[in-house]
């Protein structure tokens, strides 16, 4: 059982600027995600593309700003289950829930944020018959960790951001990485496109387009696909198909919590904390709906804000908490560090 003070669903920006908030109060944060990395889809879907509208910075990358956040709130020690599901919640007689993902890992706490942006991500699946008997037999649709590679044969699909990285990262691990887009452009950064580009003529990628996956074989786990090009069919060995066709999302079994939903979202009172129907549960960021909601990450920072001074109240009834600038109090991790302005020196002049 893991015991946290608010325990967040969502990995994202919203999620992840919450650890920040809440450790200025004193109070520990725990987060579940469906991705096997914090980040959201800062991370997963478009890392490199620049983001205008974050105050203070004229232009950051996505992926940047999910590092950035993730270093912000690193000092208050945040905990995380990645790679799972939130499933179930249970109020228990004393009013704290107990949340179970769907591999059974269970979290306890007297707060939950549901900060999952649109809901939980869920990849988007080829259409190819017998896909569903090879997942986690050769089939991966999120690469958690590279070492599984190692010397091994990958065929990635996708034409984006995240093909055009894992290829170009898993050059050096696979002894063998072909690339596959139904397209002959690729929809990704441009350094990306260009690097894979080297790449295949250094010999270390193999890129098929305009083709397609098209089928599996293999007898107890993968061992080929056929690869159709225009009329012709290929067949290639390999060890792992890794489509990359993004996310879809979804909110997921949150929708059966017995919360307020409105167009696929979840209604909270805007009035003051972004609470739900059901007190103790919050909604932050894109997941919620108010009237004149803006789906923007710097509107989420300020409901995350305030959703934290509701969870401190709860969390500690009858104290009252005195709000301090950062600048004047400074901040105490909870790993024994303390940022905190220069002091004044104080001196006569003779």
């Amino acid at each position: 059982m893991i015991k946290t003070d608010i325990l967040i669903i969502g990995a994202g920006p919203i999620g992840l600027f919450t650890v920040f908030e809440a450790g200025l109060l004193k109070l520990k944060c725990h987060l579940i995600d469906a991705l096997p990395q914090p980040g959201g889809q800062c991370s997963e879907l478009y890392p490199k593309k620049p983001i205008y509208d974050i105050p203070g910075f004229p232009e950051i990358l996505a992926g940047d700003l999910a590092k950035n956040l993730l270093e912000q709130g690193k000092q208050f020690k945040p905990g995380f289950t990645l790679g799972e599901r939130a499933e179930t919640i249970d109020k228990l007689e004393d009013g704290t829930f107990i949340v179970t993902t769907n591999k059974g890992t269970k979290h306890h706490a007297p707060v939950v944020a549901i900060a999952g942006g649109l809901g939980s991500f869920e990849p988007r699946k080829p259409l190819i018959e017998n896909m569903a008997f090879f997942e986690e037999k050769g089939v991966e649709y999120f690469i958690k960790d590279p070492e599984v590679y190692r010397n091994k044969k990958v065929v990635i699909s996708g034409g984006g951001d995240s093909a055009l990285d894992w290829s170009i990262f898993l050059a050096d691990i696979a002894s063998e990485v072909t690339l596959i887009h139904r397209r002959n452009e690729f929809r990704g950064a441009l350094d990306s496109v260009e690097k894979v580009g080297e790449l295949k003529l250094l010999g270390k990628i193999n890129v098929m387009t305009p083709s397609e996956v098209t089928a599996l074989h293999g007898h107890k786990r993968l061992e080929r696909v056929t690869v159709t090009k225009g009329h012709e069919k290929i067949e290639l060995e390999t060890d792992h198909f890794i489509p990359l066709f993004g996310l879809s999302p979804k909110l997921g079994p949150i929708g059966d919590w017995g919360l307020e939903i409105e167009k696929n979202a979840i209604k909270v009172d805007h009035t003051l904390n972004y609470q739900t129907n059901i007190p103790g549960i919050f909604a932050i960021g894109d997941v919620n709906i108010y009237p004149e909601k803006l789906k923007l990450i710097l509107c989420g920072f300020h409901e995350a804000t305030l959703m934290c001074q509701a969870a401190y109240r709860i969390i500690n009834p009858g104290k009252k908490h005195v709000l301090k600038y950062t600048t004047v109090s400074g901040v105490d991790g909870f790993d024994g560090t303390r940022k905190e302005a220069p002091k004044a020196v104080i001196q006569s002049i003779p």
